[in-house]
C-alpha cells in the first residue's frame, strides 16, 4: 500500500509545477500587427525586417574585410538574423 501512496505523491509533485507554468498563458491573443488587412505575428514581421538588415550587415562586413575571417559564417549570420528578429519583436510588439 505504501508504493501506491508513493506513486500518487509522485504524480502530484510532477504535475503541480505545470499549473504554475500554465498560469502565464492567460493572454487572450498573440502579439500581432495589422498589415494589408490581415493580422501577422510580430515575429514574422520582425523576420521580414531582419533579413534585409542582416544582408546589410553582411555587405558591411564584406566591405571591411571581416567576412573572410569569420568562423562558421552561416551560424553567425543566422544568429544575427535571430537577434534582429527578437529585438524587433521585443521593442515593437503592441502588447
Amino acid at each position: 500500500m505504501s508504493w501506491l501512496k508513493a506513486i500518487r505523491l509522485e504524480k502530484v509533485v510532477l504535475t503541480f509545477p505545470v499549473f504554475f507554468m500554465l498560469a502565464g498563458c492567460s493572454q487572450g491573443r498573440a502579439p500581432s500587427f495589422l498589415l494589408f488587412g490581415s493580422y501577422f505575428p510580430s515575429w514574422l514581421v520582425g523576420a521580414a525586417i531582419s533579413i534585409p538588415l542582416t544582408l546589410l550587415v553582411r555587405w558591411g562586413l564584406i566591405r571591411v574585410g571581416i567576412d573572410d575571417v569569420l568562423p562558421l559564417r552561416l551560424l553567425v549570420y543566422v544568429c544575427l538574423g535571430l537577434i534582429f528578429t527578437m529585438m524587433f519583436a521585443f521593442l515593437f510588439s503592441p502588447r
